[in-house]
């Protein structure tokens, strides 16, 4: 009797559960990054399984963190969608909610940095590029609703600049909260990194988006 084909959903479950192993992997050995074999093991499939959704275990880990991104992505959508003015309130939340205190959102975007333009599959390493320029052209259009950009270029560019931000600061600090304790430039740094994260990003909203007063010569 011919096996049925999975349904999209059932493929979406399966792909997911692979995701999550591997990150929860990952998040339990950080210093390394699991074999396929592993993955397999934690997801309760079989090795081949794998290679019907990820060419290798660092397309895995792409896959991973795009989900993470796109959680952030679609949440930012639907708030922007609302009639409801937002503030900059509403765009630290979804920061902290979406990015900061998800355990493994900026670790792994720290190790995918490094993998993507050495060991991630060519033509998925600039699918994923493609879908990211999409997803934050899109968002920076939305933000044009509620904040005063010269258009949905100026929107991206200032999510691209919060993200760098928010990157930096967290592996500038050691990776504090996250990962691993704070370092010694963590300890230096009075308050902690959430707060200066807060400090730094209104500081940066508020310098490109209040006009600012003519200088006189």
């Amino acid at each position: 009797m011919a096996r049925r084909p999975a349904t999209e959903e059932a493929r979406l479950s399966r792909r997911n559960a692979l995701l999550d192993a591997a990150v929860s992997l990952w998040l339990n050995n950080p210093d390394g990054i699991a074999s396929v074999a592993e993955v397999a093991r934690a997801a309760k499939v079989g090795k081949g399984t794998i290679y019907l959704y990820f060419a290798s275990k660092e397309d895995l880990l792409l896959a991973a963190h795009e989900r993470h991104a796109e959680a952030f992505f679609t949440a930012l959508y639907e708030r922007a969608w609302e009639d409801k003015p937002m503030t900059h309130d509403d765009m630290m939340r979804l920061t902290h909610q979406y990015i900061v205190e998800v355990p493994a959102y900026l670790p792994l975007a720290t190790l995918v940095g490094g993998l993507l333009h050495k060991s991630v599959t060519p033509e998925v390493a600039a699918a994923f590029e493609k879908r990211l320029a999409e997803r934050l052209q899109l968002a920076g259009g939305m933000l044009c609703r509620h904040f005063p950009f010269s258009d949905d270029v100026a929107g991206a560019r200032l999510l691209m600049q919060s993200y760098g931000l928010i990157l930096g600061l967290w592996q500038l600090l050691g990776n504090q909260g996250c990962v691993r304790p704070g370092g010694e430039l963590a300890n230096l740094m009075q308050p902690d990194y959430f707060t200066e994260l807060d400090a730094a990003l209104r500081a940066l909203w508020r310098g490109v988006l209040e006009p600012k007063e003519p200088s006189h010569a």
